[in-house]
């Protein structure tokens, strides 16, 4: 399956200390299924954009409003991400994503 995705951005004098490694792909689900296929977790962390929250809807925003959040919302997935993860098996989902 060739996927294209989006990769967080780090800048280059900041390295980052990553507790979730999202990435975006307009084909989410069927990355899902495809990396599941392979035995490899994802998870949808926040398929909620922030504005849409019941938490936050005292600010009165309706979907449709903040467009930019809403589509990434749709498009996020994270990957493994752990200390124990080896590099042979950041491989495999490095290739998994990739084909």
């Amino acid at each position: 399956m060739k996927n294209i995705i989006k990769i967080p951005i780090e800048n280059k004098n900041i390295k980052h200390v990553y507790h979730l490694y999202v990435v975006r792909s307009k084909n989410r689900d069927k990355l899902i299924e495809h990396l599941k296929k392979k035995n490899i977790a994802s998870l949808i962390h926040y398929p909620i954009p922030l504005h849409l929250q019941k938490a936050y809807s005292y600010l009165g925003y309706k979907e449709g409003e903040l467009p930019v959040a809403e589509t990434i919302s749709k498009e996020i997935v994270s990957l493994p991400c752990y200390p124990e993860l080896t590099d042979e098996e950041v491989g495999e989902v490095v290739g998994a994503v990739g084909n």
